[in-house]
């Protein structure tokens, strides 16, 4: 690609560039002899099952679920080779973590609690960090093609990448227009061409489905949603459901959903998402947004019973 800009980085984020991509050469074709008999080399997983090589993912859910606990936990797994809830990572792998909200000091604390909870011990160059809360002007706009470059150097070596979040470090990002969401997309997609792996970390809508534009699934390997389940407390913190929502090249017991708890040892612990159909399970889980017909599978109850009982509580 190629960048033309009109005026330089003058520390403010502002710009005037133009990005165009530079197709110098004529598209490839394969007939279907020639796909056939082509080698390509094999895919490895980063994070078993859900994170392959050259794959992009996404983690959304609501404010103060845990989404950052997960994506930090899952950064230095990979960065380590070690394991996190029921994900393994088979060798160490160099990630880059970039996070648009969080403190500086918030997130030393958290990768210093996960260190000392887990059983294995990540290269310290492994796990890098980019967080706006140090940088003298904040993080350049990811959203923004002139921008992207900026990031070059700090991930060129990288596996794998994660933006947390979207909404902090895509700032021109209009999440509700589709071809707003086309820059990101194309870098994504660079990434993937340049073999490291993007996972972003997004907010749930209103709806409980992650915010804006469904086109941001589009090109993804995985989402994984994180809720709150129905006897959730407060008191709890970071108790949440795991749901695959979209898992391409994985199935059944690997895309089984389940519940995790981040316990006060700091200790993790997984277990059975809960199916009862009492009253208050019913509130909650219509509360967040889920359909008739999600109530009812998750349930095992038919979805007239579901609306039946739901109509009572009003």
């Amino acid at each position: 690609e190629s960048h033309s800009c009109d005026s330089k980085f003058d520390g403010k984020l502002c710009f005037t560039a133009k990005f165009v991509p530079a197709y110098t050469k004529s598209l490839i074709v394969l007939n279907s002899m020639e796909l056939l008999m082509k080698e390509f080399p094999p895919r490895e997983t980063i994070l078993s099952p859900w994170l392959p090589e050259k794959g992009l993912a996404m983690i959304f859910a609501e404010r103060g679920i845990g989404k950052t606990w997960v994506a930090m936990n899952v950064a230095y797994a990979v960065a380590g080779g070690g394991s996190f809830l029921n994900w393994d990572a088979k060798k160490p792998r160099r990630v880059v973590y970039i996070d648009g909200e969080m403190p500086a000091s918030v997130l030393k604390e958290r990768l210093s609690r996960i260190i000392t909870n887990t059983n294995f011990d990540a290269p310290e160059d492994n796990f890098r960090l980019i967080a706006a809360d140090v940088q003298e002007h904040g993080l350049p706009d990811l959203a923004d093609p002139s921008s992207q470059q900026f990031y070059d150097d700090a991930i060129k070596d990288a596996d794998l990448i994660i933006i947390d979040n979207l909404s902090t470090i895509c700032r021109g990002l209009k999440e509700n227009e589709a071809d707003s969401y086309g820059p990101v997309q194309e870098w994504m997609l660079r990434q993937r061409a340049a073999c490291r792996s993007v996972a972003l970390v997004h907010h749930a809508g209103k709806g409980g489905a992650q915010r804006g534009t469904s086109r941001k699934e589009d090109v993804l390997d995985t989402v994984i949603k994180l809720r709150r389940p129905p006897d959730f407390e407060a008191s709890q913190g970071a108790r949440f459901e795991v749901h695959f929502s979209k898992s391409r090249g994985f199935f059944g017991d690997d895309a089984k959903s389940f519940e995790a708890w981040l316990r006060d040892d700091g200790q993790w612990q997984i277990g059975e998402i809960n199916t009862s159909c009492d009253d208050k399970t019913l509130r909650s889980l219509k509360e967040q947004g889920l359909s008739l017909r999600e109530i009812a599978e998750r349930t095992g109850v038919s979805k007239s019973t579901v609306a039946d009982k739901l109509k009572a509580f009003q």
